[in-house]
């Protein structure tokens, strides 16, 4: 196995598919109320441009679009390797080694029982006031992540 495909199996991407849905639905009921709003008047369509309704769901619409568009352009993942553990986006990059890394918690949500891969993480890290906080279920291939983040709660507590 080449070192690019285990690094590539290593890296965790922000999980996107909630902008990606919202933006649409948002966009559907958009172009439905447009549709339904509209008039048909002698075989044409004639836009009702004076519906405050309709420019708030345009507002919406726009709104997802740029928290999307700027959530793909912030590039966010998280590393995990032999030497520790790495929080990147586009703008910076915190890198933790092992020998930083005091302790390793799961937590579930106040008030739910959601199984494993969907609780909250939360690191700590020595030199450092408050703890890396994220949960698993924000990020793709939640499993593998879960995995990866038990491994480095094992060599933790072992050190």
């Amino acid at each position: 196995m080449s070192s690019d495909s285990s690094n590539r199996e290593n890296v965790f991407k922000y999980n996107m598919s909630f902008y990606y849905q919202s933006t649409i639905i948002y966009f559907v009921v958009f172009a439905l109320y447009l549709i339904i709003r509209g008039e048909f008047v002698e075989d044409s369509f004639v836009l009702v441009t004076k519906d405050p309704i309709l420019y708030f769901l345009a507002l919406i619409v726009v709104f997802s679009l740029i928290v999307l568009l700027y959530y793909l352009f912030l590039n966010k993942h998280i590393e995990i390797s032999e030497s520790g553990i790495a929080f990147i986006d586009r703008f910076k990059e915190r890198r933790f080694g092992k020998e930083q890394i005091i302790r390793v918690k799961f937590f579930r949500e106040r008030r739910t029982s959601k199984p494993k891969r969907l609780r909250i993480v939360r690191i700590k890290i020595e030199d450092r006031m408050r703890p890396i906080m994220f949960r698993i279920s924000d990020y793709d291939k939640e499993d593998d992540l879960y995995n990866k983040l038990m491994e480095l709660k094992s060599i933790v507590e072992n050190k």
